[in-house]
């Protein structure tokens, strides 16, 4: 069955740290991963290579849920992250694998997403449009610089 992959690009103006720590803590995934429309619940993140991930997302308006982890594969602090994920519906068979990369520019943050192994169930526009909207949600986390 062919499976879908999708590539984003995105410019974000802070450090590379930021995205990275946005990527492996459990409340700033549950801000900024779900599109719009739904909320996440991260039930657990071991951010180490062999460690897991687990999550779900809920559709606001009919409360349907559909939940996924997965395994990471490869952690460099403030450079990249790769890690899969696979749903628990039988309907979404197979693992994706995300590849993110964090490139320092003059401006901030280069980031770059690539996701293989998309269920072939699911087009990879719809995947494309709801990334998108994460990122801007993400970029809406780690771009402000709030005094602390």
């Amino acid at each position: 069955m062919t499976t879908g992959t999708v590539r984003l690009h995105r410019v974000l103006r802070c450090p590379p740290e930021r995205v990275y720590r946005a990527f492996l803590t459990p409340a700033a995934m549950a801000k900024w991963l779900p599109p719009y429309g739904f909320t996440c619940t991260v039930d657990h993140i071991d951010a180490r290579v062999g460690g897991t991930h687990r999550a779900s997302f809920t559709h606001f308006g009919s409360g349907n849920s559909h939940s996924f982890g997965g395994d990471y594969l490869d952690l460099v602090p403030n450079e990249r992250i790769v890690y899969t994920s696979r749903f628990d519906d039988p309907n979404l068979p197979g693992d994706m694998r995300t590849t993110v990369t964090l490139t320092p520019v003059i401006c901030g943050v280069d980031v770059q997403i690539v996701q293989e192994g998309i269920p072939a169930v699911i087009p990879p526009e719809m995947c494309y449009l709801g990334w998108q909207e994460s990122l801007e949600q993400l970029a809406k986390l780690v771009e402000p610089e709030i005094p602390g």
